[in-house]
């Protein structure tokens, strides 16, 4: 997939192009079903998949106080439309100069004259340009000015009973319930970090964890434990990962991602690991000492080889 960070940098015969935009964070069920549209109409009218995002979330600059963690990082979003097939993707800065952008502006720059759009698919929701003043009418008016038609793709209903996206997605996840956010997802929900030097408790124990840096890209699901996979360089292993503070001892920082890698032992500090989580065994307790915790510990591990091996 072509990745463009600018309008700019898409050369001038790029297209013609069937085109989607939207934050597409987490690349969900629902996004799915609106790229599925995208291939069928470029595949037909032979144009160019492409879709156009953003950088962070907008609110992020229009209203950060009520902005939504994300669910996944620029890159992991790349990624995961990469694997959808879309052709290119366009990320757009989103800081004052964009958001500032007429509807015009933003239609002519954007998908007019960088991406050279035949096709503009969106949700029934959609809203651009400046304090959100472009509606789909404002987009199929421009579309008739510029050549490009617009198709409105309704909403996806998972089991035909609530509308997918990522603010469900995020209350399962809060819930820990990683199993349902991820038939939501079409993708295990993952938590991208570099491996950093912890209190070595884990070693101690027995166990042995990889600990995330706080600054991990994907969004950490609830306190608990759960049986996943860490990811290292492309190889997958099977892992039982805690996250939160640790209840039996003191000073551990809230929301910790540690994971402990089943008979291996691996050197990963600084390395930047994939961690997924698959299932939910327990939530966290405190223990009145370490012989219990250990013991705990030791009854995770089997669980999480029993639901992965």
């Amino acid at each position: 997939m072509r990745v463009f960070r600018d309008p700019a940098e898409v050369p001038a015969g790029f297209g013609p192009s069937a085109v989607t935009i939207g934050k597409f964070d987490g690349v969900h069920a629902g996004h799915r079903a609106v790229l599925a549209e995208l291939f069928a109409v470029a595949g037909r009218e032979s144009l160019v998949p492409a879709v156009v995002t953003f950088d962070r979330h907008p609110l992020v600059l229009l209203a950060p106080e009520t902005c939504p963690e994300t669910l996944v990082g620029v890159e992991q979003k790349l990624e995961l439309l990469a694997e959808t097939g879309v052709e290119a993707s366009l990320v757009l800065t989103f800081d004052e100069a964009l958001a500032s952008l007429s509807p015009q502006e933003f239609v002519e720059r954007v998908l007019v004259h960088a991406l050279h759009a035949r096709e503009v698919l969106v949700g029934g929701d959609f809203r651009f340009g400046h304090r959100g003043a472009g509606t789909i009418d404002t987009l199929r008016s421009l579309g008739e000015q510029h050549g490009f038609g617009v198709r409105v793709i309704p909403d996806l209903l998972f089991a035909g009973r609530r509308r997918v996206s990522s603010t469900w997605i995020r209350q399962l996840l809060a819930e820990g319930n990683v199993k349902e956010a991820a038939e939501l997802l079409g993708h295990v929900p993952t938590v991208r970090g570099v491996v950093v030097h912890g209190a070595k408790r884990g070693r101690e124990l027995g166990f042995p964890t990889a600990n995330l840096s706080p600054e991990s890209d994907g969004l950490i699901p609830a306190d608990g434990v759960y049986a996943g996979w860490l990811t290292d360089h492309g190889v997958r292993y099977p892992a039982a990962i805690s996250v939160g503070s640790n209840p039996t001892f003191d000073g551990v920082p809230p929301k910790q991602v540690e994971a402990f890698v089943l008979d291996e032992e691996l050197d990963l500090y600084d390395h930047v690991v994939d961690v997924s989580f698959v299932a939910r065994i327990r939530g966290m307790v405190a223990y009145s000492g370490v012989e219990p915790l250990i013991e705990q510990i030791s009854a995770d591990v089997q669980t999480v080889r029993s639901i992965l091996l």
